[in-house]
């Protein structure tokens, strides 16, 4: 069995990930969980021929360093494949990439991301873990732009996973290893290349954050994504990166130029399928005044207490959806235990009631 099949397998299994390990059943994954696509382990033969229909020319040099990064169009799916040797054999992590750029409506987002396109400049951050959804959610808002405002939309991206047909607006798409060395050289150059709107995929590096922030502070929209699970723990995420003796700074410029943060995670749903759980901090004049003073912890009760305007934290959404018999209970606990460990370490949960 060649490489493609199993991509044109996976994709009709819906699956968003495939694993090809010597030794082992061919694996993907869908809906978050992995499961199996043949019965017969994977020989050391079969893998190292994959690991050459894969790297085609750069084989050569795969073999030299170990490892290879690659951007492929398999049985007619976009792919991101990562070629590793392990314990003397090669291994495959396939990633397959949408074409599809759903509508913001189709996602279950909360009402009040809908504000997001019609922001004019600031800061937005998506945040979750890897596969929450994070680049799904983006691509949505984006595309929304798109279909309805005139401007120049300009994004970084490691790898780029959907592309964009231009409507109304100018877009560029940057991908990093390739159209630029990094994130923070893209976005150092995005400034020069008058963008209205600029995609950071990943905000991870002082560098990043703080043209980022230069970028939201002088007229610029700019969404970014970070690997935290909450609003509160994204704040404290980036004004760590900076020295301390710069931080008090990096809060002042965050409690201006932020507009939002979105935390999602994607949670399997009762009968199958995932649903998408969010937390949701806009901010207003109190937010800020925590933001500057350095008070995250008190931001969560902020969010509480500011429903009216569409902020809702994520131990009520994860109620809503178990209320209604959309996960179960046992989704919900997990849930609420990760949640309750991400924010004070091992310990308790909130109780059911």
């Amino acid at each position: 069995m060649k490489v493609e099949e199993f991509v044109a397998q996976a994709r009709q299994d819906r699956a968003s990930d495939i694993h090809l390990v010597c030794g082992l059943t061919p694996r993907c994954r869908v809906d978050g969980a992995i499961r199996e696509m043949g019965k017969l382990p994977l020989t050391e033969e079969e893998c190292t021929a994959f690991a050459q229909e894969l790297a085609g020319g750069e084989y050569g040099q795969a073999r030299a360093v170990g490892e290879a990064d690659l951007a492929l169009s398999l049985a007619g799916v976009r792919c991101r494949v990562n070629l590793f040797r392990q314990q003397g054999s090669w291994s495959a992590a396939i990633r397959l990439l949408n074409e599809h750029i759903p509508q913001m409506t189709e996602l279950g987002l909360p009402k009040v991301a809908s504000e997001f396109p019609g922001y004019s400049q600031g800061l937005v951050l998506i945040t979750g873990e890897t596969g929450s959804g994070k680049s799904t959610t983006l691509a949505a808002v984006l595309n929304q732009i798109n279909q309805t405002e005139y401007k120049h939309i300009l994004t970084l991206e490691d790898p780029i996973e959907y592309v964009y047909t231009p409507d109304k607006c100018v877009i560029n798409q940057r991908e990093i290893g390739k159209d630029t060395q990094s994130f923070a050289a893209g976005l150092r150059a995005a400034l020069r290349e008058d963008p209205d709107v600029i995609l950071v995929g990943e905000m991870r590096d002082l560098e990043t954050i703080e043209t980022a922030l230069t970028a939201a502070e002088t007229g610029h929209l700019v969404f970014g994504t970070v690997h935290t699970n909450s609003a509160a723990d994204s704040i404290d995420r980036i004004v760590d990166v900076f020295p301390a003796q710069r931080q008090q700074q990096i809060r002042l410029q965050l409690s201006m130029s932020l507009k939002a943060v979105l935390s999602q995670q994607l949670l399997p749903k009762v009968g199958g399928g995932r649903v998408l759980a969010c937390e949701v901090m806009k901010t207003d004049g109190a937010i800020r005044n925590l933001i500057r003073e350095g008070k995250t912890p008190q931001i969560a009760n902020a969010i509480q207490t500011t429903g009216s305007i569409g902020n809702v934290l994520m131990d009520k959404t994860l109620q809503g959806l178990f209320g209604a018999g959309t996960i179960s209970r046992e989704t919900y606990e997990g849930a609420l235990r990760d949640q309750a460990q991400a924010k004070n370490g091992p310990g308790g949960m909130p109780r059911l009631r």
